[in-house]
């Protein structure tokens, strides 16, 4: 069963959880139990298939769930659609890093390790729940989500699904991602404003309940893609056991043995998912959460102090250019003891005033398991030009800051032990500034999008990730621009509200 971190709602099943998406309180889901596995268990993930484990995994935590549902979910979510049979591969830096590749499915980016998984998790959710609605899907995203979730549920029947996205804040190459998807279901809508905005009005329609009841007389229900839903969050918890399986198998560790992770983390559910990892049983040590110029998890980590109140930037990691983390309520609710009414009053201040405090026991907690470190442009850039200098190895400025941030972990002393680095998207995501980094800045300032990645691709035999080919050919076919005030009115339209 799943309970809301708000405390305002009767328990649900999983279908429910991940069918409503976010709890009418405002709450976000999270299982009343956090399941538990064996040291039996550990040590045979070397042996288990991405498949067969992730199939383990979600039993644990989807009850209702027949062994049917499960194998007909994760067998459609994982196969071909991967350019990779490992799913997500490791790839050795050196005997103590290990980048946790996971950009191998459709849209190249890591977004796609839960978002092929979730349309089959939550059609099996609706047919449980309420069979005669239509469940419609908003997202916000900085960049990733949205093409992932068009690709995940473009043309999957009794869906639609309208993305959002910030004008200007994602890359080109994001942009057209979005912009040309097909699917008669599918709509993406550009917001006049940031990340946050679009994340905002989302939950803006969401907790409208006058706009909830119109769309029921229509036969809608509002359901998420983001990592707000349930059925976001537990594919990601997946491939951390897949990574520690695959140390052991290559002896890079014994099994048992416990091994770092370090994750570039925008609205912290990548991390989140490494966490409930961790709880569950899984020999996860220290966790460490990397940010970008837009440091506000990095704070709140090292101060106990959330303040969004500071300066927005829009930096060349986008996806992280975030500065009201969601599922960040989640782990403050494991922290604190899951006191519900401290959640309330501590989320109720971050809206109303743009700043909590953390209680010393709560922060204190926090600290014995993850910490947090920055990484500005310029070591951004640095750390891409670095690694592929003395490691041959090409890394997204996402996937930099997360080896910066190991970086200034170990210099300040910390344990050098075997760690996972999580690598969010493909490096052809983010071209520019990736070609500069391995050059010079500027140097592709007389080349588009598409010259770039073949002059990237000409200089390291990096070969362009499929999603990412001949998007300049494809027809745009979304162009509506919305001011933020006007998101819900944008979805009344599309739906005929």
């Amino acid at each position: 069963m799943y309970i809301s971190t708000r405390g305002g709602v009767a328990p649900v099943t999983a279908s429910k959880a991940i069918y409503q998406g976010l709890a009418p309180d405002g709450g976000l889901f999270v299982p009343e139990t956090v399941p538990s596995v064996s040291k039996d268990f550990v040590a045979k993930l070397a042996d288990l298939s991405y498949r067969d484990l992730a199939k383990e995994i979600f039993s644990l935590y989807l009850d209702d769930f027949t062994k049917e549902e499960i194998y007909k979910v994760v067998t459609s979510a994982y196969g071909d659609n991967f350019d990779d049979r490992e799913i997500a591969p490791l790839h050795g830096l050196d005997c103590s890093r290990y980048i946790l590749e996971l950009w191998h499915g459709p849209t190249a980016a890591f977004k796609d390790m839960a978002l092929q998984a979730l349309p089959y998790l939550l059609t099996t959710s609706m047919a449980k729940q309420e069979p005669d609605k239509e469940v419609v899907i908003l997202v916000a995203t900085s960049g990733d989500t949205g093409k992932a979730a068009l690709e995940g549920f473009s043309d999957v029947d009794k869906t639609r699904i309208i993305v959002f996205y910030p004008n200007g804040g994602v890359s080109e190459v994001q942009r057209l991602q979005m912009v040309t998807t097909t699917g008669n279901n599918t709509s993406v809508i550009a917001v006049e404003g940031n990340f946050d905005d679009c994340q905002n009005g989302v939950k803006a329609i969401f907790n409208d309940g006058n706009f909830a009841e119109k769309l029921e007389e229509k036969g809608y229900r509002l359901s998420s893609a983001n990592s707000i839903n349930w059925g976001r969050l537990l594919p990601q918890i997946v491939y951390y056991f897949k990574a520690y399986g695959a140390l052991v198998k290559r002896g890079a560790i014994q099994a048992g043995e416990t091994m770092d992770v370090v994750v570039p983390t925008g609205n912290f559910g990548n991390i989140l998912a490494a966490y409930y990892g961790k709880a569950m049983g899984l020999p996860i040590g220290k966790l460490i959460c990397a940010s970008n110029k837009n440091k506000v998890l990095t704070d709140v980590l090292n101060t106990g102090e959330y303040n969004r109140n500071r300066e927005f930037f829009r930096t060349v990691s986008p996806s992280m250019d975030i500065l009201i983390s969601s599922n960040f309520e989640r782990f403050v609710f494991e922290m604190n003891g899951r006191d519900s009414r401290s959640v309330c009053d501590l989320f109720d201040a971050l809206t109303k005033d743009g700043v909590y405090h953390l209680d010393e026991a709560t922060a204190k907690r926090m600290s014995e398991i993850m910490c947090g470190y920055y990484v500005d442009e310029e070591a951004t850039l640095e750390t891409i030009g670095k690694t592929y200098q003395e490691n041959h190895y090409l890394i997204d400025t996402h996937t930099a800051v997360a080896v910066n941030a190991l970086g200034q972990y170990r210099a300040a002393g910390n344990s050098e032990k075997v760690t996972v680095i999580d690598s969010t998207a493909n490096p052809y995501k983010f071209n520019q500034a990736v070609y500069e980094a391995i050059n010079q800045s500027g140097a592709a300032d007389k080349m588009n999008e598409f010259e770039i990645s073949a002059a990237l691709e000409q200089q390291t035999g990096v070969k362009i990730h499929r999603g990412l080919l001949d998007l300049d050919q494809k027809e745009v076919l979304h162009k509506k621009v919305v001011e933020k005030e006007n998101m819900q009115s944008a979805v009344a339209e599309i739906l005929g509200v």
